[in-house]
């Protein structure tokens, strides 16, 4: 299974956070195979908005959450 990765961002109530002011406004970037496709999409977002401090994007790594069994050491 490919290690699947997905980019979003929106505005953020507190720029320290990652709570979400409006869930049904969020961007969605994109899903991608790789984590460094994913950065690079990521920060192409977080570069466009740089100058707007409650705007946070996130790289939100799907293939732990598809496999969360693999987590965790066999034994």
């Amino acid at each position: 299974m490919s290690k699947l990765h997905l980019v979003f961002g929106g505005r953020v109530r507190d720029p320290q956070t990652l709570d979400f002011a409006d869930p049904s406004a969020l961007e969605v970037v994109g899903i991608f195979p790789d984590y460094a496709s994913a950065e690079k999409a990521w920060r192409a977002a977080a570069q466009r908005t740089v100058d707007d401090a409650e705007m946070r994007f996130v790289v939100v790594h799907l293939h732990r959450l598809l496999e969360p069994d693999q987590l965790t050491p066999a034994g």
